[in-house]
């Protein structure tokens, strides 16, 4: 086979076309945190594909996409003037996303912003908080009812979304119950943190049946976003500013705390999400009174050691 020889002009087009090769020792740090739009109040994180991360205000829905190679970013989508929380991405370049007090769902174009699908969740008083994506479906919690809402995925995005009551041991009470959501680290099941009590909960798809999952007596208390990676399970306590980290049993029985994070730059962080080996978090701030003019930002920490 005889080698190709590129000449400086093939070579200047290649690179103009390709851009310019990576020079070893040249890549630069992420940034440790950047800021939000004033007033933004955000909620919800979810990052990728790739390192782009995406943000809901639960003033007014928008979404803020901001590249975090640089901090720098825009707002996606307006939003419909109804909370926008929980949400998570999928390789499809779809966002899902919690409505809140709006008691929806929603999907939107990572690319374009454009609205994909709106799925009424609940007719009265909803809290619709968190979402998960599994293999078969996007998971929604809701904080003022005990049950869970079901978007069937494989395919295209179906017309209606199901609702699966939560039966068994979770108990609804005064206050934010149901909130973050996870799958089991072996897929079977989901976990759901009910931030009122403290206590983690282990629920069936197919039924909504719930279990305690055993955690030794500890306390999750105002649990908040939750990110599984691997059998590490993040729980974010937002007001106590603080993100434990809990070895999970293989089927999300039982799990142990094997670290608490924090940092004094945390100012009420509510959810996670990760990239590479850092994890980020949105200050939603919910100590200090909002306005127009109140600054936002997000934190990037480095993820707990594996134990």
């Amino acid at each position: 086979m005889r080698p190709v020889i590129l000449t400086t002009a093939l070579c200047a087009m290649l690179v103009g076309l390709l851009g310019a090769p990576a020079q070893a020792g040249t890549t630069e740090p992420l940034p440790e945190s950047f800021p939000l739009p004033a007033g933004f109040q955000p909620e919800g994180i979810a990052i990728g594909p790739g390192p782009v991360a995406f943000f809901g205000s639960r003033a007014t829905g928008a979404i803020y996409r901001a590249d975090l190679r640089t901090g720098r970013g825009s707002v996606l989508s307006d939003g419909p003037g109804t909370p926008s929380l929980g949400l998570k991405t999928d390789a499809a370049g779809r966002l899902f996303v919690a409505g809140g007090t709006g008691g929806d769902a929603r999907v939107i174009d990572t690319r374009t912003g454009r609205l994909l699908r709106s799925y009424p969740l609940a007719s009265g008083a909803s809290f619709v908080n968190d979402v998960v994506l599994t293999r078969k479906a996007a998971w929604f919690t809701d904080s003022t009812n005990p049950v869970l809402y079901r978007v069937k995925l494989g395919g295209a995005l179906p017309a209606t979304a199901d609702t699966v009551p939560l039966t068994g041991a979770i108990s609804y009470g005064s206050g934010v119950n149901a909130n973050g959501i996870a799958e089991t680290p072996d897929g079977r099941s989901l976990l759901i943190v009910q931030s009122n009590t403290g206590r983690l909960f282990r629920a069936d798809p197919a039924t909504g049946v719930t279990t305690s999952v055993d955690l030794g007596g500890e306390s999750l208390v105002n649990g908040d976003g939750l990110l599984l990676v691997g059998r590490i399970l993040y729980v974010v306590q937002n007001r106590l500013n603080v993100v434990t980290a809990v070895r999970m049993s293989r089927d999300g029985s039982s799990g142990r705390v094997v670290d608490r994070l924090t940092d004094q730059r945390f100012d009420v962080p509510t959810t996670v999400a990760r990239f590479g080996d850092r994890l980020y978090l949105p200050n939603a701030r919910f100590t200090t009174p909002p306005a127009p003019t109140t600054p936002y930002d997000v934190v990037g920490i480095r993820a707990a050691r594996a134990r």
